[in-house]
């Protein structure tokens, strides 16, 4: 094992022994289903915020953005502005309403709100669906960084990952994850910052010149081999002399050809980065454009809209999130740790530009071989292969599996209360061996899904979020015509349209044009639609006598209570069993 392995492989198992360490603090404390699921609510606001930020900044932050740019040009920074703007339209809205409420979970808030036991299992049901739409992409994510800087399989990473993050939850439900996600926050922006500055100031005027002015294509600075993990349609504008598998170099004609997945070619140094058919040349101006998707659906402008309706939107519905205003006190504190939020993730996100800038540069064989995912932690061996830069891939390496973790655990905290708490309620033992199940499942669902962007996977679990949850939130707080068929209707056809529709695309191909933008981004559509049919549906039917006196509740009454359903009873606390 080489030096620069062994550090990354320390660096790697430092954060998993600190989160579990880190995680043992909330052993002593959990007695009760609320300690397991919002800490008791007693998070205050600052920690709250750091660990909101540590959990939303997941691998897809980490690492999809970086690689988006380097895939798709500078549009893909459309996707950490819908990501911090949600926050705004969640702090506005949602925060301080949706903690009055004393729920312990999204489904508890919608029978609380609307007395529906049928409303509360749908409302578990998109849970679960959203949560593994989300926490999949996660430990692909895992499983291929830990291949890439440490050569192990990459099923070990995957099944590791998963292991700890159920242990943990397991050790110290929700004050565990509060704990472990402030913490790897910190870590996070240290380890993405610090090496960022570095390559900066390493790599010297000339690249970052053509780094940041990307007006021209980009070329191969030296003899590049391009591994293509699928077959790959490129277009080459020349003739180029190429050595494919260890062949003699031979001349290639301009046109299109497939490189078939496995094939290695060798591309001369000087020669122009092919354009991958369905993808934006690497550089020049159509990269430049700041717009999504363009030369993939023909409609570049609806499908920059569509990306920021579901990152914004669903930013307001991811259940994970949502229960992390449970834990504050009041509603002051939920709306003061959704304002700190919003400067934590900008500071974050200022640095995906530089990492995607730079790896268009240095590494467009990531570009052809589809590996984009993965530029971030790349960059400082090609920039220095000592040990200097070994030191640096550790620091990333270990960055992002601290991602991976602070975002999948509150994932796999919110697949055992929906399953555990809102479909069959059980004891805090089931809510803690549930978390081993979820995780069992989501780590099946990711092996035989290596060869997955990262990105589009979390920004399809955003759109089914901003489909289903966001409309029920929205129009529950602040609406109180909002009946219980208006509600099951509009969270049924916002989960058909958007995760529905999004299945339909993978197994029917179609060609680029409005069909396509619609079954690959439908938020555009699907979010409207769920909406009216609340809305049109409750007009049609009488909202409950005590509509009223709940929306009082959601917006006059600032101190904590238990979520009382109709009736009377109030929301399970379920003591150790």
């Amino acid at each position: 094992m080489t030096a620069g392995l062994s550090v990354t492989t320390i660096a790697v198992f430092a954060i998993i022994g600190a989160t579990l360490v880190i995680g043992a603090r909330g052993v002593a404390a959990m007695r009760s289903t609320s300690d397991f699921l919002v800490a008791s609510r007693r998070v205050s606001p600052l920690l709250n915020a750091a660990a909101v930020a540590g959990e939303y900044l997941s691998t897809a932050s980490f690492l999809g953005v970086a690689g988006l740019m380097v895939k798709d040009g500078v549009g893909a920074l459309w996707y950490p502005v819908g990501f911090t703007a949600g926050y705004v339209a969640m702090l506005t809205l949602v925060a301080a309403p949706m903690r009055r409420t004393g729920a312990l979970t999204v489904p508890d808030f919608a029978e609380a709100r609307l007395g529906s036991v049928r409303l509360r299992r749908l409302s578990a049901v998109v849970v679960l669906v959203i949560a593994t739409m989300y926490l999949v992409p996660q430990f692909i994510a895992a499983g291929q960084v830990l291949m890439r800087v440490s050569g192990t399989p990459y099923w070990l990473g995957v099944v590791t990952a998963g292991a700890v993050v159920a242990t943990t939850l397991a050790l110290g439900g929700m004050r565990a994850a509060t704990y472990v996600q402030a913490f790897q926050f910190l870590v996070k922006l240290l380890l993405f910052a610090v090496p960022a500055v570095w390559l900066l100031v390493q790599v010297g005027p000339q690249v970052r010149a053509e780094a940041f002015t990307p007006l021209h294509v980009t070329t191969f600075a030296a003899p590049t081999p391009v591994q293509f993990e699928l077959d790959t349609v490129m277009v080459l504008d020349a003739p180029l002399a190429i050595a494919v598998d260890g062949g003699p170099v031979r001349e290639i004609p301009a046109g299109e050809h497939e490189a078939a997945g496995g094939s290695t070619w060798v591309f001369p140094a000087g020669a122009a980065v092919p354009r991958v058919v369905g993808s934006a040349p690497l550089g020049g101006p159509e990269w430049s454009v700041p717009l999504l998707d363009a030369g993939e659906t023909g409609h570049p402008l609806l499908s920059t809209w569509s990306v920021l309706v579901a990152t914004v939107l669903g930013t307001m519905g991811l259940p994970h999130i949502l229960v992390r205003f449970h834990t504050s006190p009041d509603g002051r504190a939920a709306r003061r740790t959704a304002a700190l939020t919003v400067p934590l993730l900008g500071a974050f996100y200022l640095f995906p530009v530089v990492y995607g800038a730079l790896g268009r540069v240095l590494l467009p064989e990531l570009y052809l071989s589809g590996a984009t995912d993965t530029v971030v932690v790349a960059l400082p061996s090609r920039v220095d292969p000592g040990s200097v830069g070994a030191m640096f891939t550790a620091m990333l390496a270990a960055g992002a599996i601290a991602a991976f973790l602070a975002t999948s655990l509150g994932l796999v905290l919110a697949m055992s209360g929906a399953l555990s708490h809102d479909l069959v309620p059980g004891s805090l033992r089931r809510l803690r061996l549930t978390g081993f199940f979820a995780a069992g499942v989501v780590v099946l669902l990711a092996l035989p899904a290596s060869q997955l962007d990262v990105g589009p996977l979390v920004t399809s679990a955003f759109a089914v979020a901003a489909s289903t949850f966001c409309p029920l939130l929205v129009l529950g707080i602040w609406w109180s015509g909002l009946t219980r068929r208006g509600a099951m209707a509009g969270m049924s056809v916002g989960l058909a349209a958007s995760a529905g529709v999004m299945a339909l695309g993978v197994v029917l191909p179609v060609e680029p044009g409005m069909l396509a933008l619609l079954l690959t981004s439908p938020a555009l559509l699907s979010v409207p639609l769920a909406f009216a049919t609340m809305i049109v549906v409750s007009w049609r039917t009488e909202p409950p006598s005590w509509a009223e006196d709940a929306m009082l509740r959601l917006h006059l009454d600032d101190e904590p209570r238990p979520a009382t359903r109709p009736g009377g009873r109030r929301s399970a606390d379920h003591s150790v069993a």
